[in-house]
């Protein structure tokens, strides 16, 4: 009896030692995850807020400072998506994949995209003339488009490796938000900036470098808390790929299709990114300053904090390609009320909406194409989806928006009539993009059907 009962308190205490490691293991766990949240959170914050610093005025400067035409202005989202798409696809994916490196490509990517960043300003200074001076900045920007294209690939790959299938649109969202508090103060010090607090000319933060020198800062600064987030990757075996992901390796259709989707829904909505702020910018037109500039722009922020935090509940709700199709049904309506607009009160509206379609999309299409992704092709994959986003912020600019305001003007049509019809064609693209969608959740209805 007195053995019998050693056993059985032996085997409570036993238990009980199981049960407690387990608990300090959760509870180590909990708080490592929260720490990487927190870095990670931190690197998103400063990396938007160098772009809404950096890009939100760039446009207005290549436009009205330095003379180039509206096609012409384009081309610095265009020459340098195109390099970030074929080294993301060719290089750095390719590197990804090898070394099963995401941390790292994050690092060297900010830091050297830093030093190059301030070498183009020095370099636009050089030309004698303002239009040569925009293509030395065109051209400066597409050698930094190279080294972002490192960065762009691992984070893409690093955010998948983290956090598992359920949880990366709520994780997406939750980043958008966090991102957007950084991307609301880059673009009001952008537009402080710009204009010297409005001592000195439009132009002036590019023209003497101040721009070009914080967006350079920040990058380096943003590095830091990466280097307390883990590595990334995915574990291989002696033989190289898992065996159970030998099979997932070809491209579905499915997922063609989904990248069919995502070029129409991104090349309509981002063909206008560029060109949008010059819009506001017309003389004849709106006429709104570089302050005035930075509200409107911050109202897309605003939304993007707002509705990033409720992605993780609409992403339970709803499936991510219901979400996708609603994004892209909001955007058609953004873009519409640019073209109906007559005052600024709709213009604030149709910002704000452009902001929820923007996260809406980003959070959505994220989570649906990496479960299609296998782990140990992430970093090429990753880089045709990052492709159809990358690629729309100028080849839609350049090849049918920034042509048809040009063309028209040209044609004797006023300038606001010329941006209007712009707006209309982007609209019609995200529609097409949304048909595709509709097929795409039709032929996943079907195929869950057919399992039945």
């Amino acid at each position: 009896m007195a053995v019998s009962t050693l056993k059985k308190s032996r085997i409570r205490a036993g238990l009980f030692r199981k049960k407690l490691a387990e608990l300090v293991d959760a509870s180590q766990a909990l708080v490592t995850g929260k720490r990487t949240f927190l870095n990670i959170s931190s690197f998103q914050v400063l990396a938007m807020f160098r772009r809404g610093l950096f890009y939100s005025f760039l446009s207005i400067y290549l436009r009205f400072f330095l003379g180039l035409s509206v096609t012409e202005t384009t081309f610095f989202a265009t020459f340098p998506m195109i390099l970030n798409v074929l080294f993301q696809t060719f290089v750095w994916g390719a590197v990804s994949d090898r070394f099963q490196l995401r941390r790292t490509l994050i690092i060297l990517g900010e830091i050297s995209a830093a030093i190059s960043t301030s070498l183009v300003w020095y370099i636009h200074t050089l030309p004698a003339s303002n239009h040569a001076a925009g293509y030395a900045v065109i051209f400066g920007l597409s050698i930094v488009e190279i080294f972002w294209s490192m960065s762009n690939v691992g984070w893409s790959a690093l955010v998948s490796d983290l956090y598992p299938e359920h949880k990366r649109a709520g994780i997406q969202g939750r980043l958008s938000s966090i991102g957007a508090i950084g991307r609301m103060i880059g673009v009001w010090v952008g537009g402080l900036v710009y204009d010297g607090l409005s001592q000195y000319y439009e132009g002036w933060g590019f023209e003497n470098g101040l721009l070009f020198f914080i967006a350079s800062g920040v990058m380096i600064v943003s590095t830091i808390p990466m280097f307390f987030v883990p590595e990334g990757g995915v574990r291989r075996d002696a033989g190289g790929l898992r065996p159970q992901s030998r099979a997932k390796i070809t491209i579905s259709r499915g997922f063609l299709i989904f990248l069919l989707a995502m070029i129409f829904i991104n090349f309509g909505r981002n063909s206008v990114a560029v060109i949008k702020s010059q819009y506001l910018s017309l003389d004849v037109g709106f006429n709104v300053s570089s302050s005035v500039l930075s509200y409107i722009v911050n109202t897309a922020s605003v939304a993007i904090f707002v509705v990033g935090f409720s992605i993780r509940k609409l992403s339970n709700r709803f499936k991510d390609e219901i979400l996708l199709l609603v994004g892209a049904v909001i955007s058609i309506i953004y873009l519409s009320g640019f073209v109906l607009a007559e005052n600024l009160s709709l213009i604030f509206i149709s910002n704000f909406l452009a902001g929820a379609s923007d996260v809406i999309i980003l959070a959505s299409s994220y989570s649906y194409v990496s479960r299609l992704i296998p782990p140990e092709k992430r970093g090429k994959q990753f880089a045709l989806f990052n492709a159809t986003l990358f690629l729309s912020w100028g080849i839609p600019g350049t090849l049918i928006t920034g042509p048809i305001v040009d063309q028209l003007i040209k044609s004797g049509a006023t300038e606001i009539f010329s941006y209007k019809m712009s707006f209309l064609t982007a609209a019609t693209l995200v529609f097409i993009g949304a048909l595709i969608s509709l097929y795409l959740i039709q032929m996943n209805r079907r195929a869950r059907a057919t399992q039945r």
